[in-house]
């Protein structure tokens, strides 16, 4: 590559979690398509395995993106605790740890690209700022952090006059402000010191990324937009990342082998609207008393349902000695004509995209969240950690496209049959989930159209590739 051969060329630096890789890798599909070449640093097993899990595109086939896995030092790579009290992953902090690791090897890719360039673009994870912070030593180079949750949590999170502001947006505001938007417990304090750390390299950036849009959030993107601007930053919510017209009887959405074929073979025969979808995430494990309490509930609510059963991932992605919790003796015969039980990865994506499916029991992670959303479809919202009590918040209180399956402060207890039972018949059989899913399509269909031509997804991610390419 010679001086000034491309205008600008885009660096991306994933934290190596599922969530995080995944929504990094569609965003670079969007830039790349603008012929702009994308370099996706990532550590190899996990780079690996998020593009095997990738869905609605393959990323070989796109020559302007090219992959560096890098390896990291060896790290304790524990295996989830579904005992622990505390819901938070705090088996992946060691690989988050082991990632800042790639500091050295990133900045010789940043000094060996800025020749090639009149701009290098750094996008990098929050939780990886202290990775790209060499960047400044480049006079061509300069960064965006990427945040993986919604503008709603970093809004929460990061400021307390705009959370404030935020507050007064939302309906009822002195009782969410008080039961539910307060939330303790969702991180470890070990992994709030790492958070702290990473986020106090935003400050070399020049502006923040978010995986959201105007339909989603406008009034906290506009109140978001207000603080940038008073600190000489930039805000761009390019979101949704993920493709949103997914075929799920597409030759791509089935080629992974029989579960996929089988699962939405299975959907293929399921009235519209009918099935809920049940998963909750990769970095939860549930107790097998719960697991137990859900597989009941499940099958007494004689709903459809396809429902993903697998133990949380790993930090070292390393499978072979975790035990699947057992479900009920004779279970998975008793509804085979009711549900479909899938026990490893499922195509989330393809799924929440099927015309049978017409709900989505979730962690309310984001990247689920604005999955669903942009698929149209309602959530019953089970938050666990982290950022999903507020995501559960964000969808059940603010733009009512779901229902609360759980309410956070009592999180330490089981949840009975029951509860689910009547969580699944409240979103699927009741008068106020058909209002709740009414809801939910339009909003699934705004979003769509923001990405469209004339969109204002569309504009503001032309508006992104312009101010880059400046």
């Amino acid at each position: 590559m010679v001086a000034d051969e491309n205008t600008v060329v885009v660096v991306m630096v994933a934290l190596p979690l599922q969530g995080h890789i995944n929504q990094l890798l569609h965003l670079s599909r969007l830039i790349s398509a603008h012929n702009i070449p994308i370099h996706f640093v990532c550590t190899t097993t996990h780079s690996h395995q998020a593009k095997l899990r990738l869905q609605g595109w393959n990323p070989n086939t796109i020559s302007t993106i090219f992959f560096h896995d890098l390896p990291i030092p060896p790290f304790p790579s524990p295996p989830p605790n579904p005992n622990s009290t505390h819901k938070f992953p705090s088996h992946l902090q060691p690989l988050c740890e082991a990632a800042t690791h790639l500091r050295h090897p990133v900045t010789s890719l940043l000094r060996k690209l800025s020749p090639t360039t009149h701009r290098l673009i750094v996008i990098h994870d929050s939780l990886m700022g202290s990775v790209v912070q060499d960047f400044v030593s480049l006079p061509n180079a300069e960064s965006y952090t990427f945040h993986s949750v919604s503008a709603f949590s970093i809004a929460l999170y990061t400021s307390a006059k705009v959370g404030e502001q935020i507050r007064k947006l939302v309906e009822q505001p002195h009782s969410l402000m008080k039961d539910e938007l307060s939330f303790e417990g969702c991180f470890t304090s070990e992994f709030k010191k790492f958070i702290a750390a990473q986020h106090e390299y935003a400050k070399l950036s020049s502006g923040r990324i978010y995986n959201t849009c105007g339909v989603i959030e406008q009034p906290i993107l506009e109140l978001l937009e207000a603080e940038a601007r008073n600190g000489n930053k930039l805000l761009w919510a390019l979101g949704p990342f993920n493709p949103v017209n997914v075929q799920s009887g597409s030759k791509f959405s089935r080629k992974d082998g029989d579960l996929v074929n089988r699962c939405l073979e299975w959907l293929d025969k399921q009235a519209s609207n009918s099935v809920i979808f049940v998963s909750f995430g990769t970095t939860t494990s549930f107790t097998e008393q719960q697991i137990i309490e859900i597989a009941l509930g499940l099958e007494k609510s004689d709903q459809k349902f396809v429902w993903v059963v697998r133990d949380a991932d790993r930090g070292d992605i390393v499978k072979d000695d975790i035990v699947h919790a057992d479900l009920p003796e004779g279970y998975e015969d008793r509804v085979k004509d009711q549900g479909f039980v899938v026990r490893e990865w499922a195509p989330q994506l393809d799924i929440l995209a099927h015309p049978s499916v017409g709900g989505f029991m979730s962690h309310c992670g984001w990247n689920s969240c604005i999955e669903s959303m942009s698929m149209g479809v309602p959530i019953a919202a089970w938050p666990m950690h982290s950022d999903q009590p507020n995501n559960a918040v964000l969808v059940t209180k603010i733009l009512k496209v779901g229902i609360l399956v759980k309410d956070w402060c009592p999180r330490g207890h089981v949840v009975a049959a029951d509860v689910v039972e009547k969580s699944v018949r409240r979103l699927m059989g009741s008068k106020e989930g058909e209002e709740i899913r009414k809801r939910a399509v339009e909003m699934g269909r705004r979003i769509r159209k923001s990405v469209g031509d004339g969109g204002v997804t569309q504009m503001e991610l032309e508006s992104f590739i312009a101010h880059i390419s400046r």
